[in-house]
């Protein structure tokens, strides 16, 4: 029989998905796919028509690393394709839309934050820090703004915070967990296995320390997961070599992309020295109620803590060592793991004292800087946004005919999302010859990289412009319709910039 006290938590989950998903839903058409978005849908089309993502579809190339993600049969292996195959159905159904393309990944941010609350609520064993997690969630507005993305971002959060709760759960003996162990690590590895790694990593050394009994049960579950991702980690391991060609730097400074990451957490996610309240309030707790050791599920709660903040620093020395930049999306899921962490000292603040407690409540969420960014968040939402791609897609779709061709430098995916016209250049290498008889060229105002500058040459020099017409769009031409970045987003359209200049094949310019 299910107890009252299980369906009430139901209930009050189910409600903060609801809840978070109009938050995270609105507005979520208001401005076109980006490059990397675009091409995540691109992958995902190709699976409806050919059954496996390919980065290329006999129409265009969907590569931005000069062809290095597919071999010559074309089929994908420069990340996991689950985030593809959770697209795939939603364009089908409803259409190579904007929302059709984000929507699942703001369904999967919106249960994270119902996640977060359930979580939080039974390693805490207190209600109010399940919901102080689920706020401090969807108050973040990075995170919002991730879960928002047609990128891999929401589901690795989702399936961050899931393995740790079943890693939790398999430690403790619950029923079920180690099927759900396996599940969502599984899930995790085929969504970024960066992630898996830095899981299965923090996990062994979390039970070492606290539960050496139980590394036996970890081991096994591990090793089911390991044995189902071996052919895939096999086939992914040629491409290793090719993803850290992409690197800017010949000699990197790892302790630069550490500290860069780090940084970032402290603006946008969590302050370091919020750590410091651990220790304190656990101290607190002990001279306030009279005892020289805090009670046993008190303690449990504490050490529990670890477990997050070993997987938190895995992420961030994986990422550190093998991304090509040190982007805020690499660390996306820290962001829900911190919010645990934040949840619990929030908690156990607000009980210290009756006056003292929500003042230090008050003073905690002061430091959490994210917050200060819900008003823009909330502009966002309700307002409608330009950018460069809005204008270029919008154009092409009411002016172009199907067999046009288009040259275009950055940018490339999302017309030929939108679009569906057969799109040269972009950052894809390949063969630029058909664009010296295109029907619209596009040449951006911002150069992105080399690989961007060799198409810019190339239009430059072999594309006769003096027989195309201008076109000016009243769009502002920024180097990205819009970025992920926390530091790099926009809220509002960028006013006093240079417009959006492309060419249409016609009479010659006098």
């Amino acid at each position: 029989m299910i107890s009252p006290k299980f369906k009430t938590d139901s209930l009050i989950a189910a409600l903060i998905f609801l809840a978070a998903s109009v938050w995270l839903l609105a507005g979520i058409s208001n401005q076109h796919m980006w490059q990397d978005e675009a091409q995540t849908a691109c992958l995902a089309k190709t699976i409806i028509s050919h059954g496996v993502p390919l980065g290329y579809d006999g129409r265009n190339f969907f590569s931005q690393e000069l062809g290095r993600e597919y071999g010559r049969d074309y089929v994908w292996r420069w990340y996991p394709w689950l985030s593809l195959y959770v697209l795939a159905p939603f364009l089908y159904f409803l259409g190579d839309t904007t929302f059709a393309a984000r929507l699942p990944f703001a369904l999967f941010g919106a249960a994270t934050v119902a996640l977060a609350y359930l979580m939080a609520k039974s390693m805490w064993q207190s209600r109010r820090a399940g919901l102080l997690a689920a706020l401090a969630l969807v108050l973040n507005v990075p995170f919002l703004i991730l879960s928002r993305q047609c990128r891999y971002y929401a589901p690795s959060m989702f399936f961050t915070l899931l393995s740790l709760y079943s890693c939790y759960g398999l430690i403790e003996r619950r029923k079920r967990s180690g099927p759900v162990f396996i599940l969502s690590s599984i899930a995790l590895f085929h969504t970024n296995y960066l992630y898996y790694a830095a899981l299965l990593g923090s996990a062994f050394l979390y039970c070492a320390l606290f539960h050496r009994s139980r590394l036996k049960a970890l081991l096994a579950v591990s090793g089911i997961t390991v044995l189902v991702n071996a052919p895939w980690i096999i086939w992914f391991s040629p491409l290793v070599n090719s993803i850290s060609a992409v690197s800017a730097f010949a000699v990197r400074d790892y302790g630069l992309f550490f500290r860069e990451y780090l940084r970032q957490i402290r603006s946008y996610i969590f302050p370091p020295l919020l750590l410091l309240a651990l220790p304190v309030l656990w101290a607190a707790g002990r001279m306030l109620h009279g005892k020289m050791q805090p009670s046993g599920t008190d303690a449990h709660s504490w050490k529990k803590a670890v477990l997050l903040l070993l997987f938190s620093a895995a992420t961030i020395a994986a990422v550190s060592l093998t991304t090509p930049y040190p982007f805020f999306r690499y660390i996306a899921p820290v962001i829900p793991v911190a919010c645990l962490i934040t949840a619990l000292i929030l908690d156990r603040a607000a009980s210290a004292h009756r006056i003292a407690g929500p003042v230090a409540v008050g003073l905690i969420l002061i430091l959490l800087g994210s917050l200060w960014s819900v008003p823009d968040y909330i502009y966002e939402i309700t307002h409608n946004y330009k950018g460069p791609i809005d204008g270029i897609v919008e154009y092409l779709q009411k002016h172009a005919n199907k067999g046009d061709v288009v040259a275009i430098t950055y940018g490339d995916m999302p017309v030929k999302f939108y679009t569906g016209l057969r799109v040269v250049g972009g950052l894809t290498g390949e063969d630029l010859t058909p664009a010296k008889n295109a029907d619209w060229v596009i040449i951006r105002r911002h150069v992105i990289c080399e690989k961007d500058m060799r198409v810019r040459k190339f239009l430059l020099a072999e594309v006769p412009l003096g027989k195309y017409d201008p076109i000016v769009l009243n769009y502002p031409d920024l180097p990205f319709e819009n970025r992920e970045d926390p530091a790099q987003h926009l809220f509002r359209t960028a006013k006093d910039y240079p417009v959006v200049l492309f060419h249409r094949r016609g009479t010659p310019l006098r």
